[in-house]
């Protein structure tokens, strides 16, 4: 027998947040700039973390690891967030936020060539 783990009220308000700013969202131009936020923020990270992966020359396969780890985390949860249909405006921003992270470690690998 499964049991579901219980809602936290943490959780609750978490979830309410998401799905008032996704009625917020309903204008295709708030939804757009709140994406291209997130894709910024997204890309600001993957450079941010690159740089100080390469200062601290001990640390890069640990933040390798990290950033492997972070991003396969953001697959799980789209994957767990794709069919429902209340969710979709939450699948754009985490899909923006993964392509800012790529793009921003290939704009740091770049760097390094």
């Amino acid at each position: 027998m499964v049991f579901r783990p219980q809602k936290t009220n943490f959780q609750l308000k978490i979830i309410q947040n998401i799905q008032t700013l996704s009625i917020w969202a309903n204008n295709p131009w708030r939804k757009y700039s709140i994406s291209l936020i997130i894709l910024l923020f997204g890309y600001f990270l993957g450079s941010s973390l690159g740089m100080i992966s390469a200062v601290v020359e001990l640390m890069d396969p640990v933040a390798a690891f990290l950033s492997v780890i972070f991003i396969e985390i953001l697959i799980v949860l789209r994957r767990n967030f794709r069919f429902e249909r209340k969710k979709k405006f939450l699948v754009l921003l985490l899909d923006s936020l993964r392509l800012g992270l790529f793009y921003g470690f290939f704009t740091e690998s770049l760097k390094l060539l």
